[in-house]
């Protein structure tokens, strides 16, 4: 089965110029060019055109889609990454639907708002890129399925339990204590019992995490707003309780 130009272009949503355009760029050759002139495409242009819109929704350039079209020849495996991808978006915007039916709810019955309920789905996933590379999709995936798996007070505790021990390491910053000290090393101890909630932390994991506090301003900011320099203790009593106990 083949389908013209025109009523491809219709029931994509596009138009029969761009896909003219995929094709002119190599994206998107038609399967045959009929005596009238009309391009035609077949089902495995239509699969291909699925991945060309699915990879623009990501945000990418033409040029990069033809790198990614390219690399993976593997038709079904890439679905299934774009699968896998569509998923977990509908889950985040169900996320999203939800904390605003529930803002809606509290806002008109004049109920406390908690931030958790707020702007759960928006934004948990910002890391996601930095776990990835460092400790592989696995460690990711595992930490977001146990975080989508609490409820928001379970998150709102989780949450709280990291700021306390981002407090105290300030206030040892402040008392002049060092990152070997018995004092912030008990407070180290908290810190990777708390990372424990989510992973089995090798001593690798600790201490390129704590670097990564002092490395990325992102994650220097939760530290240091506590205290200016409080992510370079958080990071030396990291290295220092990972050499000596993991």
């Amino acid at each position: 089965m083949e389908w013209s130009i025109q009523e491809i272009a219709r029931k994509a949503g596009t138009t029969s110029r761009t896909l003219r355009h995929y094709g002119e760029r190599g994206l998107l050759e038609p399967s045959r060019i009929g005596a009238n002139g009309y391009r035609y495409y077949d089902q495995a242009a239509l699969v291909r055109l699925q991945r060309i819109l699915l990879l623009r929704e990501l945000g990418l350039s033409l040029p990069a889609i033809a790198e990614v079209l390219e690399g993976q020849r593997d038709t079904p495996a890439a679905l299934r990454t774009h699968l896998l991808l569509l998923e977990q978006e509908r889950e985040r915007i169900g996320r999203q639907i939800e904390a605003v039916r529930t803002t809606l709810h509290k806002t008109e019955n004049g109920e406390e708002l908690m931030a958790e309920e707020v702007f759960d789905g928006f934004d948990h996933t910002r890391y996601e890129k930095e776990v990835t590379e460092r400790w592989g999709r696995d460690a990711y995936e595992k930490g977001d399925r146990w975080w989508r798996s609490l409820d928001a007070a379970q998150k709102k505790a989780f949450m709280d339990e990291q700021t306390g021990i981002a407090r105290d390491f300030a206030q040892a910053l402040e008392d002049g204590l060092a990152a070997d000290s018995d004092e912030v090393q008990a407070i180290a101890g908290r810190q990777i019992a708390w990372l424990s909630t989510t992973t089995t932390p090798s001593r690798e994991y600790v201490i390129g995490l704590g670097r990564m506090y002092v490395d990325d301003p992102r994650f220097t900011e939760n530290y240091d707003k506590h205290g200016e320099g409080t992510a370079v203790l958080v990071r030396d009593a990291m290295e220092i309780y990972a050499e000596r106990n993991l």
